[in-house]
Parts: C-alpha cells; structure tokens; sequence
C-alpha cells in the first residue's frame, strides 16, 4: 500500500489486469464470484425470495428451481445481467474496466477486449452504467452548486443542424450538479433549463434545510432558500474564503474528457446514464477495486433495461 505523497487514491487496494484475468478465467469462477455477492447469506429466489432451492445438476433450463414458486432461474435473473448471452467471466473483466478507467470505456474498446460484437459491446455499456445508483441522503453541506454544458459548439455544426439562435450553451445540453464536501459524494442530474425554479429546486430537493451551499454568481441562484454564498467569476473571483465551486468544476473538467476523449459524442437521449456512470465512479473511487466491483453486483439486483427501450 503506496503512502506519503503517493499521487491519486494510493491508500486504495487495487487489482492488476494480470490479476484480474486470472481471477475469472473461467466461467466457473466468474459465476461462482457472482453468486457469492448477490447472495451472500446463500441463494435466494428473485422472484418470491424463498430459500428453498434445488441446483440442477444438468443446469437445464437454468441452474437452480425454487420448491417454493416451482420457477428457474440464474444469477442473472431479474438484474440489469438479465436475458444476457454473455458469459459471466466478460461481464466481471467489463466491471473492472469501468472501474479502473476514470475517463470511460468505449464500446469499441469493449468490443476489441472482449472479443463480442460492437453492439452487444454497447448495451453491456449502458446497463453497466445503470448499475451506478444515484446517491440518496440528503447532503448535508457544506455543498457546491453548479451546472455545466454538454455538446458541439453551434459553430462547428452542419448548416442542418444549426439553431441559429444565438452562441455560447445553445444547443447544449444542461447538467446541474451538488458535491458534499464532508463526504465528498456527488450528484448530478441533465435538466431541461438553468432557470431559477430548476435550480434551486434540485438544490431543495438534495440538501438538508441548513446545508450551506456554494455557487457561482448566477442569477438562478438567488433567493436560495440555504444559508448561501457566491463567488463572481466575472470579476475573476474564484475562492473567498470557503466560498467556491472548485471541487465540483474539476469534475465537470474530467466527465468533459471522457466525453471528448473517450466517447466522442452523447445524445441527450443517453446523456442520463453517462452523467451516473462519471458520478459514480467519483462516489465509489475512494473503495478498493474489488469492493467497488461487488458494489455493481448488489446494485444491479432487481434492475432491468431491454435493448428495444435503449433505442426506442
């Protein structure tokens, strides 16, 4: 374990490639790892929750039948694995790379590292990141406000694309976001407008009603029902005092350049589950791999997301 003035999370204990091939080599070991962190205390029916299970030995049509419900099933039932044709030792590779990639995975990264199709690269994608679950106490300050833009710039556009209705966010998508300083946990959501109902109602909504908060100068924010202060970043003033959004701006800083970088374009349609996958891979990054890796399986248990719903 890295201690001193080791750079990043150091103090985390990590998983190397080499290390985590070989723990799931085969699909015996990958389902064995499964079954063991969806069902700690022993296997239990998805459907009724009954106990009382029987494994077939021919695995035929499913691995266990439940005496209670007379159902079968597998670990992956009635999770965002349900359904999937993939084996099980691709989908825990797909979890360590999602963790361990701060800017993102690609589905042709996917796709090429795990040797399956882009498409079925792209939706274990898309369900990977409902996997992270927005936080859901309320913050309980100090907190940073802030909102961001995501999108081409009107100018770079196709002529057939272009609004014409002026520079700088139009035609971008809004995203406002919170970040808690005591617990440094993140959260992120697109909205429709930067206006002043939006955003101080997201900040109502997911802070305590004596959370301090922090914003910049935007006018939306006035009249914050939250004990309040603003910094003037028109006057060029970043931090006074505690009053700043830095924290929060450099995570805007990293989700841009793995969109940039690593995903190269969103629709607003899917923009959700990318805001959710950058947040929380931030909330969950002080964890060791491994636990970050068994959080995904417990948060993927009773979720489903079809491929006809992803492109509807």
């Amino acid at each position: 374990m890295a201690t001193g003035k080791a750079p990043g999370k150091s103090y985390r204990k990590g998983i190397t490639l080499m290390d985590a091939v070989k723990r799931f080599d085969t699909e015996e070991k990958a389902e064995t790892w499964f079954v063991s962190q969806r069902w700690p205390g022993g296997v239990t029916c998805p459907f009724c929750e009954s106990d009382r299970i029987s494994v077939i030995a021919n695995r035929k049509p499913q691995p266990y039948r439940c005496k209670a419900c007379r159902k079968h099933f597998s670990v992956k039932t009635d999770s965002l694995l349900h359904s999937s044709n993939l084996p099980l030792s691709k989908w825990a590779i797909a979890f360590y790379l999602f963790n361990t990639s701060l800017k993102g995975v690609s589905s042709m990264k996917l796709h090429r590292d795990l040797g399956i199709t882009q498409k079925s690269a792209w939706y274990m994608g898309q369900r990977i990141r409902e996997m992270w679950s927005p936080v859901a106490d309320r913050f309980a300050g100090p907190t940073e406000a802030d909102e961001t833009y995501i999108g081409g710039k009107e100018g770079n556009k196709h002529e057939a694309k272009k609004l014409h209705a002026g520079r700088g966010a139009v035609g971008k998508a809004p995203v406002v976001g919170l970040l808690d300083r005591p617990t440094n946990q993140i959260k992120t959501q697109v909205v429709e407008s930067t206006d002043g109902s939006t955003l101080k109602g997201f900040v109502h909504m997911n802070t305590e009603f004596t959370a301090q908060v922090y914003t910049d100068e935007a006018r939306a924010y006035e009249g914050l029902n939250r004990p309040h202060e603003a910094v003037s970043h028109s006057a060029n003033e970043y931090v006074r005092g505690m009053a700043h959004t830095n924290g929060l701006e450099s995570h805007w800083a990293l989700f841009k350049r793995g969109l940039d970088g690593t995903y190269h374009h969103v629709s607003v349609k899917h923009l959700p589950r990318y805001t959710s996958e950058f947040s929380g891979r931030h909330n969950t990054r002080p964890l060791d791999t491994e636990n970050q890796m068994e959080g995904m399986v417990k948060r993927a248990d009773g979720k489903r997301i079809t491929y006809d719903r992803l492109i509807a």
